[in-house]
């Protein structure tokens, strides 16, 4: 099976429509293209859920997945009420993302403590998995506890038919949260992957396999999906959009966290950019925006990104393939909604030519 490829809402036209029917159009447009998969976006901004129900009305292909839904934003069977609501109404195309987030915005948007984030995580996709089925929510772990005891409460099923089918996709970065992705999801969303260093993930998803019983063929043959990509360019020139991609990653390792608790700039260290993703974090907080973004190694923006030449733009694509990764989530640039497209359709023409290749 050749590689899959995704866009997502925010990085799509987001920023640059006045109505979200522009928005809906481009990825309306996406799907006529080609694209398999669109992902909405939470952080602290969007809800995920709202603007794929509608896109759901308007497309009748494209997957719709949430990447991700904060999994302390919402009671775990309210989640999964959710989920089998869209995946209803979308006719089954629905991708369910989850992810733990970081303590700034469970602590400061949500209310709630961010205290053993695995440990919610784990239990939050055991009760999603038992309304998934069908069954009676009785759950009695150390954060979730139903019914509620002491209460007038009662085990309920939720009233919609089983959606066990339901694919549940994992943004985690740590070793123990890898190792519970390769055990208990369906895929895996990679915030912080580089082809190159690709064994330490997979190793760790493989430990997680292994613990649950799983074949590691799983991540060979395609049944087990992994969700990587970046920001896709076509120039000879490629300083500016190499800036531009290492302005984001010295966001994602400086400000995607609280000073002392970055799973992002954790996460890059573990794969061999431990120097300069501290460099790059301490210019940050220090108020040496631009110093920081200088420091962001230029191999790590090639190759976290699409950017430069259809050569150049072909040989990452394989690379993100002989790595393991099954879908391409891509983030066409461009000044224009029609400029983002146009780089869309070329990059997809790429793929193909790439799939292709066998």
């Amino acid at each position: 099976m050749g590689l899959r490829t995704a866009i997502t809402l925010a990085d799509f036209v987001w920023s640059d429509s006045p109505e979200f029917s522009e928005t809906a159009q481009h990825v309306v447009d996406a799907e006529t293209l080609g694209v398999d998969t669109v992902w909405s976006a939470e952080a602290w901004g969007t809800d995920g859920i709202v603007p794929l129900a509608y896109l759901a009305a308007l497309t009748s292909r494209i997957r719709l997945a949430t990447g991700i839904l904060q999994i302390t934003a919402r009671a775990a069977p309210m989640t999964a009420m959710t989920a089998m609501t869209l995946d209803h109404v979308s006719n089954g195309r629905f991708v369910l993302g989850l992810g733990a987030s970081g303590p700034q915005v469970v602590e400061g948007l949500h209310g709630q403590p961010y205290a053993r984030p695995l440990e919610r995580l784990e239990e939050t996709v055991d009760v999603i998995r038992l309304a998934f089925a069908g069954d009676k929510i009785e759950y009695h772990g150390n954060q979730i506890e139903l019914p509620l005891p002491g209460g007038m409460g009662k085990a309920l099923r939720i009233g919609q038919p089983p959606r066990p089918g339901i694919p549940i996709h994992l943004a985690t970065l740590g070793p123990k949260a890898l190792q519970f992705a390769g055990a208990a999801a369906d895929g895996w969303v990679g915030t912080c992957f580089v082809p190159e260093t690709s064994g330490y993930y997979f190793e760790q998803l493989g430990i997680g396999a292994d613990q649950a019983g799983r074949p590691r063929s799983i991540f060979d043959d395609g049944s087990f999906e992994i969700d990587a990509g970046g920001p896709v360019a076509f120039t000879d020139d490629v300083e500016r959009p190499l800036r531009g991609r290492k302005k984001a990653l010295a966001f994602q390792l400086s400000a995607m966290g609280a000073p002392t608790m970055n799973f992002y700039n954790d996460a890059y260290s573990r794969i061999g950019y431990a120097e300069p993703a501290a460099e790059v974090r301490s210019l940050w907080l220090a108020g040496k925006r631009d110093e920081a973004v200088d420091a962001v190694p230029d191999e790590m923006a090639h190759r976290t990104s699409f950017i430069g030449t259809d050569a150049m733009v072909r040989d990452r694509i394989r690379a993100y393939r002989d790595a393991g990764v099954t879908s391409l989530r891509l983030q066409p640039m461009g000044k224009t909604p029609s400029e983002k497209l146009d780089t869309l359709g070329h990059m997809l023409d790429l793929v193909r030519e790439v799939n292709d290749e066998g």
